[in-house]
């Protein structure tokens, strides 16, 4: 994957000279040029779609801005459909082609980052049409601002009132940023590589051979693509932010430890939050929210779950995943009255410490099972896979080296349990306040180098990469 590659940074050493070498005023142009650089050096394929969405969209946004009443309107809905129609079609002309109508697929031509940049231009003529922001004149700088190399692929999904006055303003070399962006770049390698790809070997291992395996094979494995999944996607937006920060860039956090939720509800305030802002501002709210009744607030709800199951992938089975969600929440808001009472019968007080830790684990393990089906290879599949979770009986495999025969030795599975932990106190200082790279800018400078040295270090051993591995792409790349 381009992020983790040493041709990427390579690329990004070159960028920093450049940006810093020129004077404040035209660092903007700078970033323009890496941008076109980047998809020319790392994907040649589908520019000009890219190019021709970025030409169309600027022009529907002047023309929006300009029109009254119902022509605005009309601009806005052509805009929203022209720049829309590429993705859906691009994205699901396979599905279409094979699944639906029976025949041969073609080999379409998707440019990369086309499921992100489209809904940040949707976000864009959105904001336009509703007076929140004036649009960019400068086509130069619009386009700077929709192709923005380290998060253009897959996000976080930015707002051009957070980003777009950042790119054009140029920055000063700040050290602070400077090192605070390099602890990202860090911490995105040891999810990357240290987490997310440890996991994915026991993963695939029993998704990719589904049949022979059930009970707690299944069920192991399922947790651990939840680590995987998060920790991946985690790590693309971390490398965003810390790359950014390299150019004194900030961008936005897309994750607040979301399997510290405590409920679905909750889940979705700290998951993908560009994401489920994004449906929340331009699909939830406009549908009525929950302003027209409790039936008319979980239709809505249903509505919006489904479109992001559209969003995530082609097939039944990413729907299903959205349905459950819409289920979940539905669910939850049907018998939150109940589900307190029944703590409060059973003498757990409303603050404690118990109730949240046992909300905690029921919300990772809903989270967990719907993202069966996103690791399965249909909905057919994954419903297969639950039918197997469920019925098969075999505790025992938790004892002896069972679990050494999914791909990981003993040595590879303690290292991943021992990151897992990591990861998990990381989280929790932060949940209380306690971010562990803020404490780390606090010390002198050449502390802070040995911390990223000893990092680098441990990475490169115990990170799973090199000969005979093949390093997983970034899961979300192919959402």
């Amino acid at each position: 994957m381009v992020y983790i590659s040493l041709n990427y940074y390579v690329f990004l050493v070159i960028a920093l000279i450049a940006y810093y070498i020129f004077p404040l005023k035209l660092r903007w142009i700078v970033l323009l040029v890496s941008n076109a650089a980047f998809y020319g050096i790392f994907f040649r394929d589908g520019w000009w779609i890219f190019l021709a969405t970025i030409l169309f969209s600027y022009v529907m946004s002047r023309l929006t801005e300009k029109a009254e009443g119902m022509r605005k309107k009309i601009w806005l809905w052509t805009g929203i459909v022209g720049c829309a129609a590429p993705w859906l079609l691009l994205k699901n002309g396979d599905y279409i082609m094979s699944g639906l109508l029976g025949r041969e697929p073609v080999n379409w031509i998707v440019p990369i980052g086309i499921s992100f940049y489209t809904l940040q231009i949707i976000a864009y003529l959105t904001d336009v049409y509703r007076g929140k922001i004036l649009t960019q004149r400068n086509l130069a700088k619009y386009a700077l601002f929709i192709s923005f190399f380290p998060q253009i692929l897959q996000g976080p999904i930015p707002r051009y009132e957070q980003l777009g006055s950042q790119l054009t303003a140029g920055h000063k070399f700040d050290e602070d940023k400077f090192s605070k962006g390099f602890c990202l770049i860090l911490w995105g390698f040891f999810l990357k590589l240290v987490i997310a790809d440890k996991a994915a070997v026991v993963v695939g291992t029993v998704y990719n051979n589904y049949p022979a395996y059930t009970g707690l094979y299944i069920l192991i494995a399922t947790f651990l693509y939840s680590v995987q999944l998060y920790a991946d996607f985690l790590s693309c937006t971390t490398l965003a932010q810390g790359v950014a920060n390299l150019f004194g860039i900030e961008v936005m956090s897309n994750f607040e430890r979301p399997y510290f939720a405590v409920s679905i509800k909750d889940f979705w305030r700290r998951w993908h939050i560009s994401l489920s802002t994004w449906l929340r501002d331009y699909v939830y709210i406009p549908l009525g929210g929950n302003r027209k009744g409790k039936l008319r607030k979980h239709i809505n709800l249903v509505l919006t779950f489904v479109v992001s199951g559209i969003w995530h992938g082609t097939g039944l089975r990413f729907v299903a995943w959205g349905l459950m969600h819409a289920f979940y929440q539905i669910a939850g808001d049907v018998t939150h009255g109940l589900r307190e009472r029944v703590y409060e019968s059973l003498g757990v007080a409303s603050d404690s410490v118990w109730k949240r830790r046992i909300k905690q684990l029921g919300t990772f393990l809903l989270v967990s099972l719907s993202f069966v089906f996103f690791r399965a290879d249909s909905l057919k599949i994954g419903v297969k896979m639950m039918l197997h979770m469920f019925t098969g009986f075999n505790p025992w495999i938790l004892f002896g080296d069972k679990l050494f025969a999914l791909g990981l030795g003993w040595k590879e599975m303690l290292v991943l349990v021992l990151a897992i932990v990591l990861l998990y106190w990381v989280g929790a200082m932060q949940e209380k306040g306690n971010a562990v790279s803020d404490r780390l800018m606090k010390f002198p400078l050449p502390i802070r180098w040995s911390v990223y040295i000893l990092a680098i270090l441990f990475i490169m051993v115990f990170g799973t990469y090199g000969y005979g591995f093949n390093a997983q792409d970034f899961i979300y790349g192919g959402f």
